[in-house]
């Protein structure tokens, strides 16, 4: 199967991309900066392209039998921006349409759910359902990803010097998932589906609140001594009234510190295996 990856390089992208390499997939990298995205996957193929130039695309897609999506909402912009989840899924569906792709793989979020709960209601959670039904009625079959909150938050989001710094107080327990377990799980997504489009929950093996899982992650971090540091959620709040960053890190904190996370991965766990990392390992393996 031969794989264009869109997003490859932050976070989420990297493990996830190095899963399906390492699963034997023919994986091409999709990139701006090409000489960037080669220094981080040396033996990888990449190609140029961008979300917002479908010319672009409908060029990498050519002979793409899936199209993997790891798109996101910048923090510093706002909604009438170009987002890559709005006008780049409009891209990337009409590209995929014009060219030989057979399946499209999104990873969305499970807290995005959140909208329209308690009275919440924030555009960046309304682009990603969005983009998630342009997928659905494309006519093109899809793999769409649910997963709870990835133990990377911890390492790349975080930590600041030597503070764990967090936005207010959980009330829900999140089933924390590791990158790497999810690269597995869309590995075997991918080699399995057929033709059929499929939605996972993606789901970690334990369960803990954001100062529960901080408590954890700092007894088993060796690099460095942490300490858990709990910033009031309504200063960025109101500072989110006048820059566009906070009033995301606002908005994300809120939906995930209220969402009201169940266990919902069952089926995912039997068609795709159970995720074996746990916060303690994970914090020691860094």
């Amino acid at each position: 199967m031969k794989i264009l990856f869109i997003g490859a390089s932050g976070m989420l992208g990297k493990p996830v991309a190095e899963q399906l390499i390492k699963s034997g997939f023919d994986v091409t990298l999709l990139a701006r900066d090409t000489t960037r995205m080669q220094l981080l996957f040396p033996s990888a193929k990449v190609i140029m392209g961008d979300v917002f130039d479908k010319a672009s695309l409908v060029k990498a897609f050519a002979q793409m039998d899936t199209i993997y999506m790891n798109l996101s909402v910048d923090q510093s912009s706002k909604e009438k921006d170009k987002q890559a989840e709005r006008e780049g899924i409009d891209n990337i569906i009409s590209a995929a349409k014009e060219t030989s792709v057979k399946r499209l793989a999104f990873l969305s979020s499970l807290v995005h759910f959140y909208e329209g709960m308690n009275g919440f209601s924030w555009w960046a959670f309304r682009i990603k359902q969005s983009g998630v039904d342009k997928i659905k009625v494309s006519g093109i079959s899809y793999s769409i990803f649910y997963p709870s909150t990835f133990m990377e938050t911890f390492p790349y989001q975080l930590i600041r010097g030597n503070k764990v710094t967090l936005l207010g107080k959980s009330e829900v327990p999140m089933w924390f998932i590791a990158a790497a377990d999810y690269g597995k799980q869309v590995a075997i997504s991918l080699s399995t589906t057929g033709n059929e489009s499929k939605e996972y929950n993606i789901q970690g093996p334990e369960a803990f609140t954001s100062g529960e899982a901080a408590k954890i992650f700092i007894a088993n971090y060796k690099k460095t001594k942490l300490s858990t540091t709990t910033a009031p959620i309504g200063l960025m709040k109101f500072l989110g009234n006048f820059n566009a960053k906070f009033n995301y890190i606002w908005h994300i904190c809120e939906a995930l510190n209220k969402y009201p996370e169940k266990f919902e991965s069952r089926q995912s766990w039997d068609e795709l295996g159970k995720p074996t990392t746990r916060l303690a390992d994970f914090a020691k393996g860094l």
